[in-house]
C-alpha cells in the first residue's frame, strides 16, 4: 500500500530543489574502488575530487592523532593521485580531529569550524563512517558539494554546500543544503 504524507512530498521536493537550484555546470564523476573513502568532495571550478579516507597504521587500526588522510583524485589530469598542498590542508580542505573516545573523533574542517562532524565506528559492522547533524537530521555523508562563483583564490564566492548521503533514521538518501557564511 502506497503512503504518502506531506512531510515525505516536501522532503523529496526540498531534496531535487537542493540538487536543481543554482546546479554546477560541470558533470563530477562518482570515485568508485577507493582504499577507506569515508566520503568525497567536489567543488567548482573543476572536477578534481578530495578523498576523506580512513587513515589506517600498519597493524589496522586508525591512525589516532590524525585519523583522516585526504587527498585529491585529479580527474581533470587522467585520475592522478595527489596531495593536498600546505595552504590547502590549512587553509581550505584540512580536517582538524580530536578524539573524544575509543572509535570516535571530531572533525572539523579547517576553513568551516562551526559544524561538527564525527567519525565513528558502527557497532554492527565495525566500520568506520562520518555522522553530521544538520536540521535535526543525523546524516552519514558520501558526498559534500560546495557551489562556487567567482571569487578569488582567497575569498571565493561560496553559494552554498550540500551533503549528500543517508539518513539514520529512515535509511534514506537525503541531500541537505547548509550556509558556509
Amino acid at each position: 500500500m502506497l503512503s504518502i504524507t506531506f512531510t515525505s512530498i516536501f522532503l523529496y521536493t526540498n531534496t531535487i530543489w537542493a540538487q536543481n537550484t543554482n546546479p554546477s555546470p560541470l558533470s563530477f564523476p562518482t570515485p568508485k574502488n577507493v582504499d577507506n573513502m569515508l566520503f568525497y568532495l567536489q567543488r567548482d571550478p573543476n572536477i578534481n575530487t578530495l578523498i576523506y579516507a580512513l587513515n589506517l597504521e600498519k597493524d589496522g587500526e586508525v591512525n589516532r592523532s590524525q585519523p583522516i588522510n585526504a587527498y585529491w583524485l585529479r580527474y581533470a589530469e587522467k585520475g592522478e593521485k595527489k596531495e593536498l598542498g600546505y595552504i590547502q590542508r590549512k587553509f581550505a580542505y584540512g580536517i582538524l580531529a580530536k578524539e573524544i573516545s575509543k572509535d570516535k573523533f571530531e572533525l572539523r574542517f579547517v576553513s568551516h569550524k562551526k559544524l561538527p562532524f564525527y567519525l565513528l565506528r558502527s557497532g554492527s559492522d565495525q566500520k568506520y563512517y562520518v555522522l553530521v547533524t544538520v536540521n535535526d537530521k543525523k546524516i552519514k555523508i558520501n558526498r559534500l558539494f560546495i557551489r562556487i562563483e567567482g571569487g578569488s583564490f582567497w575569498l571565493p564566492n561560496v553559494k552554498y554546500a550540500s551533503i549528500e548521503g543517508t539518513e539514520l533514521s529512515t535509511g534514506k538518501p537525503v541531500t541537505e543544503r547548509i550556509s558556509v557564511k
